[in-house]
């Protein structure tokens, strides 16, 4: 069996990536969680690719394992200036009710609601430098208010629409979000890496 860190403390997230991977059998999770005393990166790079791939290199490099790290954001046709690589960190929020709330009273008489979610994934191994990063996206709208019961760590998910879906991320079933979610999406690609991936012992 390979162990590989998921290199985030977002619930939200590591419980997503350990489903969306949850069919590659030769492979066991770890999270940051698992650690302790291991300082954040300064996210310095300009696209989610650069973001994804720093953070994994840090971690493994840190943490002596292969690493999955995930830079992802929303970017709004509203604001295009807002958000993007900095989205969760764009409002000051004590909780994520706190979040959608403003963040729904920050669009709430704007016309335009088209948005596009993106997320790339990297891994990095530090044995032998291997690393892969791919992306993910998906396109849709933000609905007025939420759809579906809000996420630790993933708040946005329960009022974005994608483009052909029925419902919001957050109210969709696995395999469903795993169709249309940009996280979804990139997991495909990155699974067919880790399934290509040496076992090892």
């Amino acid at each position: 069996m390979k162990t590989i860190t998921l290199a985030t403390t977002n619930q939200g997230k590591a419980r997503e990536m350990q489903l969306f991977f949850g069919n590659i059998k030769h492979i066991t999770w770890k999270t940051l969680a698992d650690f302790s005393g291991v300082e954040e990166p300064e996210e310095t790079g300009d696209t989610f690719e650069s973001n994804a791939l720093l953070k994994a290199k840090y971690y493994a490099k840190k943490l002596n394992t292969p690493v999955i790290a995930e830079d992802s954001g929303l970017r709004l046709s509203a604001f295009p200036e807002k958000f993007g690589l900095k989205t969760k960190r764009e409002i000051n929020a004590k909780d994520d009710h706190d979040w959608i709330d403003q963040f729904l009273a920050l669009i709430r008489d704007e016309e335009n609601r088209d948005a596009t979610f993106y997320s790339a994934i990297a891994y990095f191994d530090p044995a032998d430098n291997t690393e892969k990063v791919v992306l993910g996206e998906s396109a849709g709208e933000i609905v007025d208010f939420p759809q579906s019961p809000i996420e630790a760590g993933i708040p946005v998910s329960s009022v974005f629409l994608p483009e052909d879906a029925d419902e919001v991320f957050g109210a969709m079933d696995k395999a469903t979000k795993a169709e249309f979610s940009h996280r979804g999406r990139a997991a495909v690609q990155m699974s067919e890496f880790l399934s290509d991936l040496d076992p090892g012992i």
